[in-house]
């Protein structure tokens, strides 16, 4: 038997960041180490052909990360 959740999450939806109470969560402390190493990841859509897809499919998990790194490769090298 599932409970049903007492949460008015359309109000939650619509709370602005300023209106969010954070007081209950701890300072960095013992999270230090975890929040220094988060990165602000972008999911987006791009066309790939096929063929390279699959090359870097070909190489196992991890394979978004992979791409990424090629594509940050690729910008750093054409940088003024």
């Amino acid at each position: 038997m599932s409970k049903q959740s007492q949460t008015d999450w359309d109000r939650v939806d619509s709370l602005k960041d300023e209106e969010i109470d954070y007081s209950e969560i701890p300072d960095l402390g013992e999270n230090e180490a975890f929040w220094s190493r988060a990165e602000v990841v972008v999911p987006v859509t791009i066309w790939l052909d096929p063929d390279v897809l699959a090359w870097f499919k070909s190489q196992g998990e991890g394979y978004e990360a992979r791409i990424s790194e090629a594509l940050q490769a690729y910008k750093q090298s054409h940088q003024k």
